[in-house]
């Protein structure tokens, strides 16, 4: 009898001691997830912000016209789109400043001036074309333009006017959440695994006017000039230092692979389908999200819009903001989401200004969008080269940037990747000007 009892104590007591490591176990793995959430904010926003409306319909194209074929270049799109938003991450931990900011300082006001007037014309040009998407995206769902693009429009200065910096990036990380949706698209559109892999580890190359353009165009579409203002400007917002900068470095990588992930299923689900049924050709995200009804599914057409929308939302909200914060610091004005119309006046009413116009221009019927993209394409890509050399200079400052200077290493890959991302930019310009260049 004693020993019974013995022995349904020593039982219960291992019992209770896997009970007591199960509850530290889960109480660790919810620590973990809590800690990962906490540290995602400017990377992964920016980095999302890259895929918005123009971004998803070139991802479309690449997939619907050439298949999988241009896959393996998202490898070093993710190296560079990554090198490059850390520089500025990094500048903004240490320096306490925004890019515009250190700009005016280094450079002088006049060739600020300059950059900064570009820099206005090209986002305002592609702020239009983030409300095109919400209007294309929610027609597609049933929802008229004249209903949906105010309120969109709304919504948003509404977030930010009135909000704080931490309710902002909440709700621009909820909007991120979106892109998932383009997962599950390219899985309804059953690929051929075995030959996606493939094309991502094996490079190819042809020298025919729609591939380069195709690829200049992936590139071009994915390190724009206002995600690196926008980066840098809502670090130091955020008001990290260079002893937080480990999380934020983690949040720019991961925000960076997410957002090189998306486009990576975007270009399955249309290679899978449109490239797989005759090569459709398509111009506009919405476009790629309407012939995918027939060939993968009603759902894969919806998923589609659903990802056009949150897309063009968060870049409707980002593209703004970079466009406020560059022109405030480079004019020396008071800036900062969680601060007032009589505070930051200047930020606040370019904020107010683009969104309104944004939003005014996309209801206007037949609009001629590719003219305005085309424009804004050929703005973008000059002064890409401008800012990326200017992030180099700043960032090897010793003076600036104290013992957070480029490694050798770390400089040459940058050095490299400035200077490939300025050919390619250019070559777009060469291309999209005169298409006749580089033959049929």
């Amino acid at each position: 009898m004693a020993k019974s009892r013995a022995a349904v104590r020593t039982a219960g007591r291992r019992l209770l001691r896997r009970g007591a490591r199960g509850v530290r176990k889960t109480v660790f793995q919810r620590w973990r997830v809590l800690a990962f959430l906490a540290i995602l904010g400017p990377g992964m926003i920016t980095a999302n912000a890259g895929n918005d409306a123009g971004g998803i319909a070139t991802f479309a194209s690449v997939g619907a016209e050439l298949g999988y074929r241009l896959l393996w270049v998202l490898i070093p799109i993710t190296i560079s789109l990554g090198l490059v938003q850390e520089m500025c991450a990094r500048m903004g931990a240490v320096t306490g400043k925004g890019l515009a900011d250190l700009i005016r300082e280094r450079f002088g006001v006049r060739w600020t001036a300059l950059v900064m007037l570009a820099l206005l014309i090209a986002n305002g040009g592609v702020t239009v074309s983030e409300f095109v998407g919400i209007a294309a995206a929610t027609e597609l769902l049933g929802v008229s333009r004249f209903i949906s693009v105010p309120l969109a429009a709304i919504s948003i200065w509404w977030l930010v006017v009135k909000g704080s910096y931490q309710r902002v990036e909440r709700v621009f990380l909820l909007m991120s959440l979106v892109f998932l949706g383009y997962i599950v698209s390219a899985f309804l559109a059953h690929p051929d695994w075995g030959t996606v892999f493939t094309s991502l580890v094996k490079p190819s190359f042809q020298i025919d006017r729609a591939y380069l353009f195709t690829f200049v165009a992936v590139v071009g579409t994915t390190i724009s000039p206002y995600m690196q203002v926008y980066v840098q400007s809502s670090v130091v917002e955020k008001g990290v230092t260079p002893e937080d900068y480990p999380k934020t470095r983690t949040d720019v990588w991961i925000g960076t692979i997410f957002a090189i992930l998306i486009v990576f299923f975007i270009v399955i689900s249309t290679a899978a389908t449109l490239h797989k049924y005759g090569g459709i050709k398509i111009d506009t995200a919405a476009d790629a999200a309407r012939a995918l009804a027939p060939l993968a599914g009603v759902y894969a057409e919806q998923l589609f819009a659903i990802g056009l929308f949150g897309a063009s939302m968060l870049a409707a909200g980002v593209l703004p903001l970079a466009t406020a914060y560059s022109i405030t610091e480079a004019l020396g004005f008071e800036k900062g989401v969680s601060r007032s119309f009589r505070e930051a006046p200047i930020f606040l009413g370019i904020f107010t200004f683009l969104v309104a116009v944004g939003a005014g221009i996309a209801v206007i019927p037949e609009l001629p969008l590719i003219k305005v993209l085309l424009v804004t394409q050929v703005i973008n890509g000059l002064l890409l080269p401008v800012v990326l050399f200017a992030v180099l200079r700043l960032v090897n400052n010793r003076e600036l940037m104290g013992a957070h200077v480029n490694g050798p290493f770390y400089n040459i890959a940058s050095w490299l990747t400035a200077t490939l991302v300025t050919s390619l930019s250019l070559l777009l310009i060469v291309v999209t000007l005169f298409p006749g260049s580089f033959g049929k």
